[in-house]
């Protein structure tokens, strides 16, 4: 049950009155009482404008998602999911950036005290479990996408065993030198793909070496962008020796990789990642990422959280799918 100022008055051992004052910023609450009380408050998750919300409305139609950046095709592919199963539910969606220079937690945190919405979706935002487990005592429904968790009811993806089967690959067709088109090594999809790259590597008895991972110069959304895959080609294409083949983190990347590869007028065969719509008609061999009914299944659970409050945590993890096109067969 969400808490009250009763609550919160028997745990900072102060009269309701003086809870009251101190949510009104009364000047007659001592600084130290007032810092208790407040602190208390944070720490079970209540907001007085969201009690008072709460007062007036108990539900509001609405759903929240919480997102680091929407101008990737990665958002774009989910938001499809979503919206196809909120648009006969009369259920209004919003859409809320996250800057991840700012500290992911503290802002999910500020929303969820606001209570503005029935639900959340948490979408690639990566929280630690031990963060994830504090979020509870908002007790608001959530629902994580691209992400796992036994906290919340979650719908992943198998990075690693994607990373995995790109590679292999790309090694059974016979390349052993495979270099590795990354993203920001740091970001938690870049780190899994690369773990099943190198898995795949020492499977074949191939030594990893980082001198084989190639960044662009342009970080901006974790270098997920055509430019950085550009750039990365590039240096793939002026290092020596020229790898015998590439597996790239990301079909965004890769669109820029191809336009270098054709600018240089050279071949090598690639893999991506992702699968976008694009990747058909740029002839892309990619791992398949079931993005659209990722975001269909998340937005599901989280409507059936809303509606069954006690149901048992449901967590997916899809499996990936390798589609073949003519990027790698050269």
């Amino acid at each position: 049950m969400p808490k009250t100022i009763y609550d919160i008055a028997k745990a900072a051992n102060v009269s309701i009155a003086t809870v009251s004052r101190v949510f009104n910023s009364s000047n007659t609450v001592k600084e130290a009482t007032k810092k208790r009380v407040l602190r208390i408050a944070d720490e079970m998750g209540y907001h007085p404008q969201a009690y008072a919300q709460r007062l007036a409305s108990r539900r509001k139609n609405s759903i929240m998602m919480l997102v680091p950046v929407m101008s990737n095709h990665f958002f774009t592919e989910i938001l499809k999911g979503t919206q196809d199963i909120l648009v006969d539910l009369n259920i209004e969606l919003t859409i809320q950036n996250i800057n991840q220079e700012l500290g992911v937690f503290r802002q999910v945190e500020q929303i969820l005290k606001r209570q503005w919405a029935d639900g959340y979706l948490l979408v690639s935002l990566h929280l630690s479990e031990q963060e994830l487990k504090k979020l509870k005592r908002f007790n608001v429904p959530l629902s994580l996408l691209d992400d796992v968790s036994p906290t919340f009811d979650s719908v992943g993806f198998d990075n690693v065993a994607g990373g995995y089967k790109a590679t292999t690959y790309l090694l059974e067709k016979g390349y052993r030198d495979i270099a590795f088109l990354s993203g920001k090594v740091s970001s938690k999809p870049v780190k899994e793909r690369l773990q099943g790259y190198k898995k795949a590597l020492m499977e074949h008895q191939i030594p990893f070496s980082d001198e084989r991972i190639f960044l662009g110069d342009t970080m901006d959304r974790d270098g997920f962008t055509e430019k950085s895959g550009y750039q990365a080609m590039l240096k793939i294409l002026s290092n020596y020796p020229v790898p015998d083949a590439v597996f790239c983190s990301s079909d965004i990347k890769a669109i820029g990789a191809l336009k270098a590869i054709k600018d240089l007028n050279v071949k090598l065969p690639m893999v991506s990642y992702d699968n976008l719509s694009i990747s058909e008609y740029t002839g892309l061999s990619t791992i398949h990422q079931p993005m659209y009914e990722m975001g269909y299944h998340a937005t599901k659970h989280l409507i059936e959280r809303i509606n069954n409050p006690e149901a048992p945590i449901c967590d997916h993890v899809h499996d990936p799918e390798l589609i073949i096109r003519s990027s790698s067969e050269i």
